[in-house]
């Protein structure tokens, strides 16, 4: 099974989601600057919401990715206020013809003081689980 990890991030909560999730399918965290270019069964795809919606860059990412290389995403992420950006995702996945797994994993992640540590240790190792379970 071919999995790839990508993440955006603006204040490093979902990198460091990210590099939990590949550390424990045994990929690579890779921002989403760097295409998928090798079909994947599996592409763990961590964001979050900013100004209530997912970044322009997360919807470009998605809009460009080949639904024949990319067998279903995963959504995973932190946020402070918000709760997951499963359905933001969910429907620039749907333009592009790409299913969604429906299990994914949300956190609470800290922002300007809000939730402070957050990811933590816990959320770290609960992502990692997360992950493995999605790989079998």
């Amino acid at each position: 099974m071919k999995i790839a990890v990508r993440y955006y991030t603006k204040g490093g909560n979902t990198k460091r989601l990210a590099e939990a999730v590949a550390k424990a399918v045994g990929v690579e965290a890779l921002p989403i600057s760097t295409p998928i270019t090798e079909p994947v069964d599996i592409l763990f795809l961590g964001n979050s919401y900013y100004a209530f919606t997912i970044d322009p860059e997360v919807r470009a990412f998605i809009k460009g990715l080949d639904k024949n290389k990319v067998g279903k995403i995963v959504n995973f992420g932190s946020a402070a206020m918000l709760n997951s950006t499963y359905k933001k995702v969910k429907a620039e996945a749907d333009k592009v013809g790409i299913p969604m797994d429906e299990r994914e994993f949300h956190c609470k992640g800290e922002f300007k003081g809000i939730h402070k540590g957050r990811p933590d240790e816990s959320d770290m190792k609960a992502a990692a689980d997360f992950a493995r379970k999605i790989v079998g």
